[in-house]
Formats: structure tokens, sequence, C-alpha cells
């Protein structure tokens, strides 16, 4: 376990950085207030939601909400201590003081976040699970990868490890994919896991620490070049803060890093919730009921043109018995042929026919929604094979029907409630001022041999914040511990301040333990729990 506070960076306890007063007593209770107007507007507007809802299994429905927003909270000091540890090791910000505007910054972005990340990492999970979502099974795979990603992210948490939330979930829906596939009847078909997108995440996760890593690295270099300023490159001394503007520079991307990191982390929550809701409540939730209210006609004008894209390619002759099924088949087995084409196209008909009666969601029947709400997204995992995967080759005004059908698909499907980015705003923002200490003392103290300097604190905030602020407008799921753990190691390297090598050999076994630990846990909460519910 790592000490709260140590000196073995060569820090005397009275003046080490985490002892600095926040002066600043009028932050927490303004921010108390936020956060009961918050929750005031969270309760009011889930209350209307409901409003429109049959029935709501109340107890039900509460334990999903409080676990997932427990994930966040988790989240929140586990890796927003990530964002804080330079500016506090630097003197350019006072302990508590960075971590209530660390935390504040991080409600800010889970506001603003697009939502891209949070479907990006629910395609991971097996699609009949999400068409079923309302099922035991349903249940079963949302408790099991929620509750295994926060018992993962504490352990860590209270091991002082900075490991990642994103790793973390990504491992914790793998693992819920192949208990998945392993309990199915000999025989029936199931999706398991999306390998394919898997290995894009996957891919994503690796790749940013290596960015992090020689990134700060060649930018601490350019920064000696360019700026000739000794003091820059040396240990603060005592409490004195360093040079105006690079002080600002180093809050700056503490802020920047804050945002990100709400706009990226927060939306697996957000994802998550929205399959919570949607399996308990989905008379309420099932379709989106905020956007303009002439949403529903735009989906049936598009929907008939790509009808129209679609018949092109139709074989003389071919036919289907069950277009549904045909459909089902080609995204779980991610292939295409002849029948499919023509399954596409009937089914599409028939669920616009369904809707075509109704002006607007508001219009369609409770018991039309939860049903039309599956058809419609298993349609939207079909256009994938063929605006991403191309495996219809389609002539470019046909392709441009497909892919504006594909939005209509989105919008009426993938959305996230204000309310939902709230609560997860709220949760992240609470979560970053509590138990920071342990995860900022081994990135402040313990990947270097020495103290970090300004110049280091600078380059691989910097770094981190404009990697995760790239990777949130890609809809990617990047690890704030990993890029910034790994770029404050660069620039230590860099600055040939030499590197603690036990404390890089335990996040190293962090990092690779993550997933197969993550994996197992999911995965043996899966089978209990299909026995549960």
């Amino acid at each position: 376990m790592v000490d709260l506070v140590s000196s073995e960076a060569g820090i005397p306890r009275p003046d080490h950085p985490l002892e600095q007063s926040g002066g600043a007593k009028w932050f927490l209770p303004a921010f108390g207030v936020l956060v009961l107007v918050g929750i005031i507007y969270v309760g009011y507007a889930l209350s209307q939601d409901l409003a429109i809802a049959k029935t709501v299994p109340w107890i039900l429905l509460g334990i999903a909400l409080l676990i997932a927003l427990g994930f966040e909270f988790v989240n929140g000091f586990h890796d927003t201590a990530n964002a804080v540890a330079t500016v506090i090791y630097t003197r350019s910000l006072p302990a508590e003081f960075a971590v209530m505007w660390s935390g504040f910054f991080n409600f800010l972005g889970v506001l603003t976040s697009s939502g891209a990340v949070a479907f990006g990492i629910l395609s991971l999970l097996p699609v009949e699970l999400i068409l079923q979502v309302g099922s035991s099974s349903g249940f079963a795979m949302v408790f099991a990868l929620l509750v295994a990603a926060i018992l993962w992210n504490l352990g860590t948490w209270f091991l002082g490890l900075p490991a990642s939330s994103s790793h973390t979930m990504v491992g914790s829906i793998i693992g819920v994919g192949l208990a998945n596939q392993f309990m199915a009847p000999a025989g029936s078909a199931t999706s398991g896991v999306d390998w394919g997108q898997a290995t894009n995440v996957g891919t994503t996760l690796l790749v940013s620490p290596i960015i992090g890593f020689f990134a700060a690295a060649i930018l601490l270099y350019v920064m000696k070049l360019l700026v000739r300023n000794p003091a820059l490159y040396e240990a603060p001394k005592g409490n004195t803060p360093p040079p105006w503007w690079i002080r600002a520079l180093l809050i700056f991307t503490c802020t920047g890093v804050s945002f990100a990191h709400g706009s990226n982390d927060g939306q697996k929550g957000m994802g998550l919730i929205m399959l919570i809701l949607i399996g308990v409540v989905p008379t309420a939730y099932a379709l989106n009921r905020t956007p303009d209210i002439n949403y529903l006609e735009a989906y049936k004008a598009a929907s008939v043109s790509v009808e129209t894209a679609l018949g092109k390619y139709v074989k003389p002759g071919v036919t289907v018995a069950d277009a549904k099924a045909a459909v089902q088949d080609a995204v779980r087995t991610k292939t295409w042929n002849d029948q499919t084409t023509v399954a596409l196209q009937t089914y599409i008909h028939n669920t616009t026919a369904e809707l075509q009666p109704y002006a607007s969601v508001d219009k369609v029947p409770t018991d039309l929604v939860s049903n039309a709400r599956n058809d419609i997204y298993l349609i939207g995992e079909a256009l994938k094979l063929i605006d991403k995967k191309k495996l219809l080759p389609m002539q470019d005004a046909d392709l441009k029907a497909v892919t504006d059908y594909h939005k209509a698909v989105d919008n009426a499907t993938k959305f996230i409630p204000l309310w939902v980015k709230v609560a997860v705003a709220l949760a992240l923002g609470l979560g970053t001022m509590v138990g920071w200490k342990r995860i900022v003392v081994t990135v402040g103290e313990k990947i270097g041999k020495s103290h970090l300097t300004y110049g280091q604190g600078a380059a691989a905030e910097l770094v981190a914040m404009i990697t995760i602020g790239m990777a949130d407008r890609l809809g990617l799921p990047v690890s704030t511990t990993h890029v910034l753990s790994s770029g404050v190691a660069g620039t230590m390297a860099a600055n040939g301040s030499g590197l603690q090598w036990s404390t890089v050999r335990n996040l190293l076994l962090a990092w690779v333990l993550t997933l197969p630990c993550s994996i197992a846990l999911a995965f043996v909460l899966f089978v209990i729990l299909r026995h549960v519910f």
C-alpha cells in the first residue's frame, strides 16, 4: 500500500505539497449548492419521464442506478487524481483547491459530452443481450459488468495503483460476452464478443500510453530548446509557485485534462444507465422522446429512400422466409449474402409500416415502443455492415441514402437525456473530491526518482489533454490514467531523472492484469447472476 504522504522523493513533510491549505473555503459550499440543485433537477426530470411508464419497478431501478452512479463515483476519485497530481506537486495550486477545481471541470465535461464514446463502448456487448436488456440475462449483464468494474477499481485504488477505468470496463464487457456464449445452449446462435470492435478499443488503449510517453518526452526536449530557463527544469523550492506563465499553463492543462476526462470517461456510465433505463422502463426510454417533434417523419422518409437504394442490389428470384432472423444472423456472423439484402429491405419496410400511422414518438402505443426500438436498433447494427465494413458495395448516391438512414436510426435509439448527464456529472464530480491522495502520491512521487519539475508537469498534462480530447472527438475510449502516468514517466526519462522501477513494474503489472482480472470477475458474476434473476 502507498503511504498517503511520503518523503521518498526528498520532500520534507512540513513542505509537502499535500499539506498546503486550500485557501478557498467558499468553493466547497458553492459546489454543495450545485450538487443540491442537480439532485433536485435529476429527481424532477426522472419523475416527469416515468409519468408515461405503465409500471415502474422502483426497487430494481433504484439499485441499478445507484450501482451505475457508484461506478462513476469510484471512477472520479480513482482517475481524476492523475489530472491534479502535476499542479499539486509543482505548487501551482493548493491540493484541496486543485481537487475541487478538477471536480468542477469533470462536471462540466460530462454535461457537454457527445455520447459517441458511450455507444462505442456498448457496441462491444453481444447484440442479443442489448436486445433483451429487460430480461433476466439483460439485468445479469448490466449488474455483472458494473460490479466487476467497481471491485477492480477499488482494489487498485486501495493499493495506490493508477489502473485504468476504461481498461476495466472493456474487460468486464468482454467477460460478460464470453459468459453469455459459454452459457448458451448447444447449437444456439449467440454473438459472444465482437472481437473486431474489441480489437479497435484494445488498440486505442494500448497505443495511447505509448503516445503519452514519447510525446511528453519529445515535448520536454522541445521546451528545453526553446525556453532556456533553468528554473523550469528544477524541483520547486519550498512553497514557491512557478513563474506566472508556466503556472497558467499548468492550471490550463489540469483544467483541460479534467474536462476531457469528464467528457470521455463519464460517457461509460451514461451508456450503462441508458441500458438500465431501457431494460427497466422501456416505455419511457426505448425510443428518443426529446428531439425535434418531426424527427419520426424524417425517419420514415429516410427509410423509404434506403428501401429504394437496397432494391437496386436485390438479385432476381432471391427470397427469405424470416427477414428478421436473416438480419440477426448477418449481424451475429458479420457476413453478407444475397438473402441479407432482401431481408434487410423487407425488415426496414415492415418496421416503418408499423410506425407509419404515428406522427411522433409520443403517439406510438406503449406496447409497441419496446419492440420498435429493438427492430430499429437491429437495423442500425445491420447498416454498419454496409457503411462501416463495406460488405455490400454500393454506388455513392445509394451509400449516402444508407448513411442518412443510419443517422436517423441512431437518433431514435442512441440518445442520452440531460438528467442522465447531470447525474453522472454529480457522481464523477463528488468522487473527485474523495480518496484522491493515494493515486496523487504515486503519480507525483513514485514514478520518477526526483521531484516533478514545472516543465515536466506542463509537458505531461498538455499531451494528456490533447490525446484525451482527440479521442473524445473520435468516439474512442482512452485511459486518462495510462496517458498521464506514461507522460510523467516519459518526462522523467527525457529529463534524465531516472525512473523508480518498482513503481513502473507495479503500474505495468496493474495494466497487464486489469483485462484478465476484470474479464474473470465479470464472467463469474454473470454466471452467478443468471441464476439469481
